[in-house]
């Protein structure tokens, strides 16, 4: 049976998550969920999850799974949110470990916050498989980016979360803590090795202009024209590109909110005594 799959763009952080389902009424995954948050006021919201929620019932899927590719920085993620109106369980990559260990000096995190992959449900290794119904995922630890990228393939569809972008985009930036651009270039051949009607779904689009939104893409396309990493770009050509310009780059405007949510799955910091939660802003740090 093909993997049936339903995109939702937010074009507030360029994000692109999915639901993905075996049939309808049956059994479905989430991909990358967008909590709204405006960063002017400190608010969240759940307008863009309530849209996946709304198709869900329309559908009337049950959903298994609640994916991350990796701990975004430029996003915070509605998981949590999605598991208490939806149900399924929290899955990412069993680096996320690393990324906890390394944020919680950053943010001086409570004492109890756990660095073990904690409050996740499921820790995934690469070459898992999570059922799906009638279909399967099958876990691809992609790292680069970060240490702990994973993508998710199922059927003909792999979703590539930020290791590439649309072919006139390239690919991943390498100076987050754990990233590194050769270990990129490694986990992209991986991608290249698949049959060139791959469909390559993105987690992220930044369109040139002129171009609307697109998410889109084939194994086939990406290896002819990527602009960062296409057939014939050798390792140490790419490395010194990828090196060069991650050096021009800014950090994303929500990283610091982004990453105290993330590492905790969506979940929101603990409440003060005051009851009210914060997020922290670390000065002179990154």
């Amino acid at each position: 049976m093909p993997v049936q799959i339903d995109a939702f763009y937010d074009a507030v952080t360029g994000t692109v998550s999915y639901l993905v389902y075996d049939t309808p009424g049956g059994r479905a995954a989430i991909v990358d969920p967008v909590l709204d948050y405006d960063p002017k006021s400190g608010r969240t919201s759940h307008t863009g999850a309530q849209r996946i929620v709304a198709r869900v019932r329309e559908l009337g899927l049950t959903v298994d799974w609640l994916l991350e590719t990796h701990a975004h920085a430029d996003h915070l993620s509605a998981a949590a949110w999605l598991q208490r109106e939806l149900g399924g369980r929290i899955a990412i990559g069993r680096q996320i470990d690393k990324v906890q260990r390394h944020f919680k000096p950053v943010f001086n995190l409570e004492a109890g916050f756990a660095t073990d992959g904690t409050p996740f449900d499921v820790l995934l290794d690469d070459g898992d498989t999570l059922p799906l119904g009638q279909l399967s995922i099958e876990v691809m630890h992609l790292p680069g980016h970060t240490a702990a990228d994973v993508a998710y393939r199922v059927d003909d569809a792999v979703f590539v979360g930020d290791t590439l972008f649309m072919p006139d985009v390239g690919t991943a930036r390498c100076d987050f803590p754990g990233g590194d651009a050769a270990t990129l270039y490694h986990s992209v051949q991986r991608l290249y090795a698949l049959p060139p009607e791959t469909r390559l779904f993105m987690c992220h689009d930044y369109p040139p202009a002129g171009r609307a939104p697109a998410w889109e893409t084939t194994v086939a396309e990406q290896r002819a024209r990527n602009i960062h990493l296409r057939d014939g770009v050798g390792e140490a050509d790419f490395v010194a590109m990828r090196t060069a310009r991650d050096a021009t780059l800014a950090m994303p405007v929500l990283i610091l909110p982004a990453i105290q949510v993330n590492i905790r799955a969506g979940h929101l910091p603990p409440p003060e005594a005051n009851g009210r939660r914060y997020l922290k802003i670390p000065l002179d740090t990154l």
